[in-house]
């Protein structure tokens, strides 16, 4: 199975050099392109849930213990789960929605559609069933029906959200706003002087110093995450390509690798500061570091349902508001209940996306003439 995801991931990173060489001065442009801020904060929120603020407190002891990672430090492990490479990505399938599946209509085809949405479903679905696996871990003393019920909770909203694009715009503006303002917080609370930060972010150099190592699993967990960002991959080059605004290739590229990957930067380095100094998290600091968790997976979520919905027809506009809130959350918290209590994992979601890639790939070649004639690399013009 890693050999197989090893061969996607290669694939995947060559296409988009490619792409990014050949048609590098290509002007995107998707069917709802928004400012430059707004996109930004869209890209951000879309692509990352509770995980980027929980996980690294939890998985920086494992990182320095296990002797798998022993090669560099936690910083630059957790900084290669979750930075710059993998958001390669995101580019390869923004680009494509962006681009490509306007002239050629692959995604329109009954079989791949329908595969399509149902790898959005089960991803969203997942992104919940996370957050109500590790609610433990971050919220000391929650009771499985608590844990049951916030679930719940967040999927309403998300549902609610998705209902209207301001909604979605205005939440990823005001959690990326929140997100600044719990790094500077956490910051003035750990009482580290400028040098020592930057002494903490300078780590991250072991990263790049070993990024060949990134291709391709490390270990178990990292085989993990990588499925997961495959499946990922798919659903957020769809919905991010609406909003492209008249970038070039290699302007959209940077954008996808350095603006998330500066944030992520900004709050590894934040949280390995107290991980080295053994400083706790505890009291407001580890609340309001769960509360932005919620208003992630919110954003999250609320992207995902609008894409699904939007590729199904089952929009607020056809059926109803009622309708709509209620069909989308019993869907949800079923699926939710389903990786509950199944072995159903995100793994084979991961795999079926790379298939989805292998069939896109072959039916893209046989029409490799058209497409390729269509685009005019010296001006930027299709």
């Amino acid at each position: 199975m890693y050999e197989i995801l090893s061969v996607a991931i290669a694939i995947t990173l060559a296409t988009s050099a490619f792409i990014c060489f050949r048609w590098r001065n290509l002007v995107c442009t998707g069917p709802t392109p928004l400012s430059v801020l707004a996109f930004s904060a869209i890209l951000f929120t879309s692509g990352l849930d509770v995980g980027l603020i929980m996980f690294p407190l939890v998985e920086f002891p494992v990182y320095a213990a296990e002797e798998q990672y022993g090669f560099t430090n936690p910083l630059a492990i957790e900084f290669g789960f979750w930075g710059f490479l993998v958001w390669a990505f995101y580019f390869l399938t923004t680009f494509y929605f962006c681009i490509v599946e306007p002239k050629v209509g692959l995604f329109q085809l009954k079989p791949i559609r329908w595969i399509n949405n149902g790898v959005v479903i089960s991803t969203c679905a997942f992104t919940a069933f996370l957050f109500l696996s590790y609610a433990p871990s971050y919220i000391d003393g929650i009771t499985p029906l608590q844990q049951y019920f916030l679930v719940g909770c967040i999927i309403l909203m998300a549902v609610f959200s998705s209902t209207n694009i301001r909604y979605v715009k205005i939440l990823s503006l005001a959690s990326s706003a929140l997100f600044m303002v719990l790094i500077l917080v956490m910051l003035v609370f750990s009482g580290a002087s400028f040098e020592a930060y930057m002494g903490s972010m300078a780590n991250l150099s072991g990263y790049f110093e070993n990024i060949h190592r990134f291709v391709s699993p490390i270990s178990d967990y990292h085989g993990w995450y990588l499925f997961w960002w495959f499946a990922w991959s798919i659903m957020i080059g769809q919905f991010v390509a609406r909003f492209v605004s008249g970038i070039k290739t290699w302007q959209l590229l940077l954008a996808l690798l350095v603006i998330p990957s500066i944030a992520i930067a900004l709050w590894f380095s934040t949280l390995y500061y107290y991980f080295a100094n053994e400083i706790p998290v505890v009291g407001i600091l580890r609340g309001a570091m769960v509360v932005l968790g919620v208003i992630f997976v919110i954003n999250s979520l609320d992207s995902l349902i609008r894409l699904y919905t939007d590729n199904l027809g089952f929009d607020v506009a056809r059926v109803g508001h009622k309708k709509y809130l209620i069909g989308n959350w019993l869907l949800l918290v079923g699926l939710v209940l389903l990786y509950q209590l199944t072995p159903f994992k995100i793994e084979w979601v991961g795999l079926i996306v790379i298939g989805l890639y292998a069939v896109i790939y072959t039916l893209l070649f046989k029409r490799r003439r058209e497409l390729v004639d269509s685009f005019s690399p010296a001006t930027g013009k299709i």
